[in-house]
């Protein structure tokens, strides 16, 4: 049997779904059809051309229904990082002549430390707020921060605030109520200053939507970053909304296409696919017993290993990363001391397991993952933490056996590959 062969036939235990999901059949079914059937460009005049426009308003519908938004406030994009980058870029890009803030923080997803290092090169200011042991960011230090960016300016300047909802290595969720409250708070005593700033509030959301109840109508975001493939809907697919009011400079010029904020042929299936994957996600965020069981299953999960590796014989330290904070239901972050993540990894996925790490490899040395860095986790636990991701399709069967390929890898390793 071939190599590639023998990779498709085995059974995978896929616990990395943070780093994309398996789409939904009812996705796959769909985007084959259309695929085959309405196909025709959606900027075409003709009756075919105008069928798939028709079906690109819906999926705008139905993503729009998924986050409490309107239609007409959602652009899409082709994934996360191209809405991050549009949201920062389009406000703080070349095109602004005096310099603007940016307020962010030091455990962000590269997707806004790539456009926030290039809007420093630009000559913007740009704040990496610091956060705890959870990784949380202080609303107070938040509000403190703008206080700064306004100080002292007459002229009408911009200070974005983007802050990532829930992280993708640790599933610690921000208090958004609090940053918004804080944002306000702050635009209302600039206000009484006479201060001229604009304050806008970027939130990437791309780890939350699909995952959390998303209600914009409650929560006084500005712009909101999200992707498809982390709620079971294709790659190649995400969204930025923008609430009405907000201008931006579009980063792809050429069309008219998505309100002329991103030029270009629109990609009709995968847009289709985020309508279909958002409507199944909202049928399951709404479910709290869905959401309660697959929680209940990565907490049974943690309380496993943790009891199955703590014995006589094998005594690694076993430390579930940012267990006291609110976390997404579908994730953990365990480290193990003494051990390399990358040879947990090896090992997992040798045996049927995907899993994942914040560490990489740089110039043939190991690194600890800089989001766990910024939290202030010991080195030697970052050296060895390990993400594991359940998505709404994980089954219990999975985790069971799951567990015990875990403890025989890490405590294979802990006696034969020691750091």
């Amino acid at each position: 049997m071939s190599a590639v062969a023998t990779i498709t036939c085995m059974e995978w235990i896929y616990l990395d779904n943070n780093a994309t999901t398996m789409p939904a059949p009812e996705v796959t079914e769909a985007m084959g059809e259309m695929n085959q059937t309405t196909w025709a460009n959606p900027s075409s005049v003709h009756r075919f051309g105008q069928m798939v426009k028709q079906r690109i308003e819906l999926a705008r519908t139905q993503l729009a229904r998924l986050i409490g938004a309107r239609p007409h406030e959602i652009t899409f994009t082709s994934g996360g990082t191209e809405a991050n980058n549009l949201a920062i870029q389009g406000l703080l890009g070349p095109q602004f002549e005096k310099a603007s803030t940016l307020i962010t923080t030091v455990v962000e997803h590269s997707a806004v430390h790539g456009p926030a290092d290039y809007a420093e090169k630009l000559g913007h200011r740009v704040v990496k707020l610091g956060v705890d042991v959870d990784g949380l960011i202080d609303a107070d230090d938040l509000k403190a921060a703008i206080g700064v960016a306004v100080s002292g300016n007459e002229a009408p300047l911009t200070v974005l605030v983007s802050v990532q909802w829930a992280n993708n290595e640790t599933g610690s969720i921000q208090d958004m109520k609090a940053i918004t409250e804080a944002v306000q708070a702050a635009r209302d005593e600039a206000d009484e200053r006479g201060v001229k700033t604009k304050i806008i509030l970027h939130a990437d959301a791309t780890q939350a939507v699909g995952k959390l109840n998303v209600d914009l109508k409650e929560l006084p975001l500005d712009m909101m970053t999200l992707a498809a493939h982390k709620f079971h809907g294709p790659k190649g697919v995400g969204a930025l909304w923008v609430r009405t009011g907000i201008r931006l400079q579009a980063q792809q010029k050429g069309g008219p296409q998505e309100r002329e904020r991103r030029a270009g042929t629109e990609n009709s299936v995968g847009i289709m696919g985020i309508g279909v994957a958002a409507e199944l996600a909202r049928s399951f965020v709404e479910s709290s017993e869905e959401v309660e069981k697959i929680r209940g299953m990565r907490d049974w999960f943690e309380q496993r290993l943790v009891e199955e590796l703590v014995t006589d014989d094998v005594k690694p330290e076993v430390v579930i990363n940012c267990k006291n904070a609110e976390r997404l239901w579908n994730t953990t972050n365990i480290a193990f001391r003494g051990i390399e993540a990358e040879a947990i990894l090896v090992g997992l996925s040798e045996k049927g397991v995907c899993a994942s790490a914040g560490s990489a490899c740089s110039s043939g040395s190991l690194e600890p993952s800089p989001v766990l860095m910024a939290m202030g986790i010991p080195e030697p636990l970052a050296h060895g933490s390990v993400r594991f991701s359940l998505s709404r399709y994980t089954t219990e069967t999975e985790l069971k056996k799951a567990v015990g390929i875990v403890v025989d890898v890490v405590s294979r390793l802990q006696k034969t590959m020691p750091i």
